[in-house]
């Protein structure tokens, strides 16, 4: 994963991923406990007193199902119940783990305003501040495992298989793309022109390499949107790893006898074309080879789109645009926003077959062209572009 501005750093080890994702604390004394808060909880929320109707509204409400809730509640409990600090509703009764989590997750997942979520639940804003925050922290501490690179082989050659059924790309590894979030900032604020972009927002860039599942496999955050993608990408620890030969530094694929391609991903005309990243070639009247070259790329990368789409509407705490944000805060609430992202999809979660398909992440930002080209990525990229088009010799 790359660098997140402001995220601390860890020195306990992080809790190993359960098998099949699996360990989610859901034995059956945990799921009567969790139960029994939901029928409370939701009683909360909607006024309501059916408890099978309630339990049919937590999908809607949190966006995920009672196994991926619970899952999520198994990796930050020990962190969060550490804590002294006890929370209480505004009629004194307290606020259980169960209902910490619940809160964060709503706050995170609905972006609404501390006021309303505390109006919604019968909290004060402050307290739903702080425990928003606790959980953040905890899944900083406890679920790291979820995003990060392929861990061995086989996990890589599953990804390479998938993204060449795709379109046809050999060796891919995967897509890197970026995305804005934006902020509402005083424009009086002298520190506020530092955020201001090349679309006259005040945005925060998210920039991630995607499988073909939608899953984060690195990000990096924290830098100001104006700020150009390769710029954003040469500042990422994906790149220095890459630069040293310790990424992307698996086993050649042999296309012909005596042409080989090493791994890569693909990006955009925002990248500079490099011996391990293919971006599209430029000009209007391209040969057939390379127009068709172009297209599937472009088909391709459409799975970082509908990624960033996705993330941004199950978590809307960073969908349009955030009042006034601790720009310290920010990026690990990004982070946090992103491991939710790829848990759900590591669960399997039922919930997002039910989400519809959406590549709008973007839609105001024009394309900015790098223009940047390495001789042994121009090699690359004709090499794969001849071997598309069925022209590349025996």
């Amino acid at each position: 994963m790359g660098p997140v501005r402001g995220l601390k750093k860890r020195r306990k080890v992080e809790k190993k991923p359960a098998e099949n994702g699996s360990g989610c604390g859901s034995g059956s004394s945990e799921m009567e406990a969790s139960v029994d808060w939901w029928d409370e909880f939701s009683k909360r929320i909607t006024g309501r007193h059916s408890p099978q109707k309630d339990l049919d509204n937590f999908q809607s409400i949190f966006k995920m199902s009672r196994r991926t809730f619970n899952y999520i509640c198994s990796l930050v409990k020990d962190h969060m119940m550490a804590k002294s600090r006890n929370f209480t509703f505004t009629n004194g009764k307290p606020v259980s783990f169960h209902e910490q989590v619940a809160v964060a997750l709503r706050r995170l997942g609905s972006g609404e305003a501390l006021l309303t979520i505390g109006d919604l639940f019968g909290l004060h804003h402050s307290t739903v501040s702080q425990m928003t925050w606790r959980f953040v922290e905890a899944m900083e501490e406890r679920a790291l495992h979820h995003l990060q690179w392929a861990s061995n082989e086989t996990e890589m050659t599953e990804i390479k298989s998938k993204f060449e059924k795709m379109q046809g790309l050999p060796n891919c590894c995967g897509v890197i793309d970026t995305t804005h979030i934006t902020m509402c900032l005083p424009s009086s604020d002298p520190e506020s022109k530092v955020w201001l972009d090349h679309q006259k927002n005040y945005s925060m860039v998210l920039q991630a390499i995607v499988d073909t599942k939608m899953r984060f496999r690195d990000i990096i955050t924290g830098w100001p949107g104006k700020m150009e993608d390769w710029l954003v990408f040469q500042g990422s620890n994906f790149y220095e790893l890459c630069d040293k030969g310790e990424r992307l530094n698996g086993k050649t694929l042999v296309l012909s006898e005596g042409l080989e391609i090493q791994e890569y991903i693909i990006g955009d005309s925002g990248y500079p074309l490099l011996p391990y990243l293919v971006v599209p070639y430029e000009g209007k009247e391209l040969p057939e080879s390379k127009a068709e070259f172009n297209k599937r790329l472009s088909a391709t990368r459409l799975v970082a789109r509908r990624a960033f789409a996705r993330l941004k509407e199950m978590w809307r705490i960073i969908h349009g645009e955030m009042w006034r944000p601790d720009k310290h805060k920010l990026p690990r609430i990004i982070l946090v926003c992103c491991l939710l992202h790829n848990i759900v999809i590591d669960l399997e979660d039922e919930f997002q077959d039910e989400l519809p398909l959406s590549y709008g992440h973007d839609e105001d930002y024009k394309q900015r062209i790098c223009g940047s080209m390495d001789v042994k990525g121009v090699v690359l990229r004709d090499k794969l572009s001849l071997h598309l088009s069925g022209t590349l010799p025996p």
